[in-house]
């Protein structure tokens, strides 16, 4: 059976990822320090014989016995509330744990997927954003701590492939949502969803214009999980192409919630890009693949999560 590390794997993403390759057969091993990952992501899988969970900090050394097949570089804060709090732990895990994790990968001959991001195209002047579009990023901006991470793992991960013969991927990730998104998770869908579901004014930054494109949360693992057991070195985007404004989006959500809450604008954040929408005609012709779930469908079968997340909550008391 193939074995597989991913870091960051009480991550959202990172951990439906371990469901997936778990029910593919693969043995998984998850390396998280849990700064902004959460064990209750992974908790129904500590039973699995095939899964193993090491707290660890991957911009150390790391060492594992036995073969690897698969190394998953998904260790990383990945929300602006996050790496504005965890500035510094963004930038190491993004160079230190990028550069030990390839160093993993070379000693094991293991194919290494490092999840990038739409963010290596900055608050970008082409739309919608092909992976050929070198980006519009502020290197010393406050999102710049993410941005430049993020872009310098795709160059150590393309020199570990030129320079060591590494087989490498990388994965551009546009918005993705789904269930086990955090309730202050700071992004667009977790805030809204919150907010209509306390019945509290829905915060939209700016006039509410900027565009986002949501993937589903399974739609984009696999996407990933294609990726993976591909012929293809450079970049591609995995994202859902349809675009819509994040005042369009807050209807959305109060629309779906039933809720009456209103909608209050706020200033938008330095750097804020104004548009996000990816190119995926590479992923369909590489990968033979393009999103299935509708937004509509999705927002539903997220907000269930949401609502028996928000009602545990409620139990628990104020506070905890």
């Amino acid at each position: 059976m193939p074995r597989a590390l991913v870091t960051g794997g009480a991550g959202f993403l990172g951990s439906h990822l371990c469901d997936r390759l778990l029910d593919d057969g693969y043995e998984v091993i998850v390396m998280d320090n849990l700064i902004t990952g959460d064990l209750a992501n992974i908790e129904h899988l500590f039973a699995h014989d095939r899964f193993r969970f090491v707290k660890y900090d991957v911009t150390e050394f790391i060492y594992l016995e036995g073969p690897l097949d698969y190394i998953f570089h998904f260790a990383s804060p990945a929300s602006p509330i996050d790496y504005l709090e965890f500035p510094i732990q963004t930038l190491k895990v993004g160079s230190l744990g990028t550069h030990k994790a390839l160093g993993l990968a070379k000693a094991k001959r293991a194919t290494f997927v490092l999840a990038s991001t739409s963010e290596c195209y900055g608050d970008p002047l082409v739309h919608p954003q092909k992976e050929t579009y070198w980006g519009n990023v502020n290197p010393v901006g406050p999102r710049g701590v993410y941005d430049e991470a993020k872009r310098f793992a795709e160059a150590m991960t393309m020199a570990y492939h030129r320079y060591h013969d590494v087989r490498t991927r990388i994965v551009r990730i546009f918005n993705t949502y789904g269930p086990r998104m955090r309730l202050n998770d700071g992004r667009a869908l977790p805030t809204f969803m919150l907010q209509a579901l306390r019945g509290e004014p829905l915060t939209v930054f700016g006039d509410g214009s900027q565009t986002r494109s949501f993937c589903f949360v399974s739609d984009l693992i696999e996407g990933i999980v294609r990726l993976s057991r591909a012929d293809e070195v450079y970049p591609v985007n995995v994202g859902n192409p349809h675009e819509i404004t994040i005042l369009e989006f807050a209807d959305k959500v109060v629309e779906l919630t039933g809720s009456r809450s209103r909608i209050v604008y706020k200033p938008l954040p330095v750097d804020d890009p104004k548009v996000r929408q990816p190119d995926i005609t590479r992923a369909r012709e590489i990968l033979g693949w393009e999103p299935v779930v509708a937004l509509e469908d999705g927002l539903r079968r997220t907000l269930q999560f949401f609502r028996e997340k928000v009602a545990r909550l409620g139990e628990a008391g104020p506070g905890s």
